[in-house]
């Protein structure tokens, strides 16, 4: 069973940018899984969003449209779904590594969060199933195979 959503206080700051506006959070999030999405309420809205971590800051993605009017300055929760999800590697993608002879336990722990993440999100069959080929793609084989 899946734990709930981490709900974290959050300040920021919009920030206009060509791709829509950006949320700047005033504090980076430090211990926390980053490049995933989660979701931002603010003034009562549920907005998804994609969370970016770079040197020293953390910026939000809005990944639907935003309400009409965000405060220049603003304070909200930022949920995150990423961290509470099982690790546990599925079938279809034990089943493609094992098919093309390839190594998943060569992942480390941030590499396997990133690869069930990535497919994880997919939201078609067509999608998942080239998600499969990337990542069992970038495995090396096992070992004692040659190439």
């Amino acid at each position: 069973m899946l734990n709930p959503p981490r709900a974290l206080p959050v300040r920021g700051r919009t920030v206009p940018a060509t791709t829509g506006p950006l949320l700047v959070l005033d504090a980076r999030l430090e211990g926390r899984d980053t490049f995933l999405t989660g979701t931002l309420t603010l003034d009562g809205h549920d907005m998804p969003v994609r969370i970016t971590t770079l040197d020293d800051s953390t910026t939000l993605q809005p990944t639907q449209p935003l309400p009409a009017r965000l405060p220049e300055q603003w304070s909200a929760t930022l949920h995150l779904r990423h961290g509470q999800r099982p690790r546990d590697i599925p079938d279809d993608l034990r089943a493609a590594a094992h098919a093309a002879r390839c190594d998943l336990d060569a992942l480390d722990d941030a590499e396997l969060r990133y690869a069930l993440t990535f497919l994880g999100e997919a939201t078609t069959p067509a999608i998942r199933t080239d998600r499969l080929t990337a990542i069992v793609t970038g495995l090396p084989s096992l070992e004692g195979d040659s190439e």
